[in-house]
């Protein structure tokens, strides 16, 4: 775990890419893939860098886009982890 964890700091520390761009596109990728266990990591992150409800739908737009009916499935999980941590109901 220690290995996959200073990869995943190196993956999204601010480059070309600022830290808010990488992790919208980890999000998209993490729907898109239906990864259960990212959702909540990545809705978290992204609040924490201030992304705003706008800018997290149309990324959900995207994903949905590149991964077809099944991301809408996650896209929707997604949306209610930000109203769980938007509400302070998540951890």
């Amino acid at each position: 775990m220690k290995g996959f964890s200073e990869m995943a700091q190196c993956a999204t520390a601010s480059g070309q890419l600022d830290e808010k761009t990488k992790e919208l596109i980890a999000m998209g990728i993490a729907i898109a893939l239906r990864c259960d266990g990212c959702i909540g990591f990545h809705t978290k992150a992204l609040q924490r860098l201030g992304v705003t409800r706008a800018e997290f739908e149309e990324m959900l737009g995207v994903a949905i886009y590149m991964g077809g009916g099944p991301s809408l499935m996650y896209a929707a999980q997604a949306l209610d982890a930000w109203e769980q941590f938007e509400s302070g109901g998540g951890a």
